[in-house]
């Protein structure tokens, strides 16, 4: 009798273990968001501070000491070497050239078969108008002072446009495309306010 009633007793309380709902499981972590890898600025690429191991701002010394000394030395590089230096310095690329005012670093410019390009992409032979279209707003252009248009010369200054005729602020900083008269990029200038010159020196 106790064995007839304790099997029915079970048979209610396992079918009262099914009935129960079931725990929720716990959410599991939500995982920290994948972030993309920042891009590194490609230290070769010519930009409003410098290229490669050249910073504007350098002495002379220290510009020697990172690439050599001239690799010309009997070229003119300026009328007065002691204010304002021109020269390629030994172990440069090919058609890069230096400008030095009163012992410091001030330009870096590329010209036609100078492979490098700007932090943006942009080297000699690309078109104005990709540049106008890749800067917007931020790109000044002006007319050239020797070639008719389309020549022209498209500035960008680091800290935006400037309203200033000529910049004369030495912590400046920019790019110079200088568009020849089949509206692509001839030469490019990059570093203080000496990109705005249009004759060598001057």
């Amino acid at each position: 009798m106790i064995r007839t009633l304790i099997l029915p007793s079970i048979a209610v309380l396992a079918l009262a273990a099914c009935g129960q709902p079931e725990e929720p499981a716990a959410p599991a972590p939500e995982a920290p968001p994948v972030e993309a890898p920042a891009e590194t600025p490609d230290s070769n690429a010519l930009s409003a501070q410098g290229w490669g191991p050249l910073r504007i701002g350098m002495t002379r010394a220290e510009v020697v000491a990172a690439l050599g000394e001239d690799a010309n030395p009997n070229a003119v590089g300026g009328p007065d070497p002691e204010s304002c230096d021109q020269f390629r310095p030994e172990r440069a690329p090919e058609n890069l050239l230096l400008m030095l005012e009163q012992g410091v670093l001030t330009r870096i410019s590329v010209s036609e078969g100078s492979d490098l390009e700007t932090d943006r992409g942009f080297g000699v032979g690309d078109s104005a108008a990709d540049i106008k279209a890749a800067y917007g707003d931020d790109a000044q252009v002006s007319p050239h002072k020797y070639v008719e248009a389309p020549a022209e010369y498209i500035t960008v200054w680091t800290d935006g446009p400037s309203d200033a005729p000529y910049r004369e602020d030495a912590d400046a900083r920019g790019v110079v495309y200088e568009i020849g008269r089949d509206g692509n990029v001839s030469m490019i200038h990059v570093g203080g306010p000496s990109i705005q010159y249009v004759e060598g020196c001057a």
